[in-house]
């Protein structure tokens, strides 16, 4: 499955970079969060998005801003049940490749991608 692939790589590129997994796949009725992570003073709600390749449109491109304001949603719910010091910030990833190959993916790491 494409997007859990995309999701593995990105959940373990962010650790190589020093941020703390905290959860995956949160499902709230407003929609999903694909990996919840802390770094220093963030907590952090990525919006992964997997594709074969950039030709067509940047991956980035299908996160709508009907599609930002279900992520907020989300995280304002999580938020309220793990309450935290942490500052709240979005972040978008692009994972370009396809499972099954021996190819390393190629991801773009936006960070503060929206906010709400």
């Amino acid at each position: 499955m494409k997007g859990a692939w995309g999701e593995q790589a990105a959940r373990v590129y962010l650790e190589r970079k020093g941020y703390r997994t905290v959860e995956t796949n949160f499902r709230t009725r407003f929609g999903e969060i694909d990996i919840i992570a802390a770094q220093g003073k963030y907590i952090v709600f990525v919006e992964v998005k997997t594709r074969k390749s950039d030709r067509f449109a940047a991956a980035r491109e299908f996160v709508t801003p009907a599609k930002q304001q279900r992520i907020i949603a989300a995280a304002s719910l999580w938020l309220r049940q793990h309450p935290t010091e942490k500052q709240p910030r979005f972040d978008v990833i692009e994972v370009y490749g396809k499972e099954g190959t021996a190819a390393v993916p190629r991801i773009n790491h936006l960070e503060n991608a929206f906010g709400g």
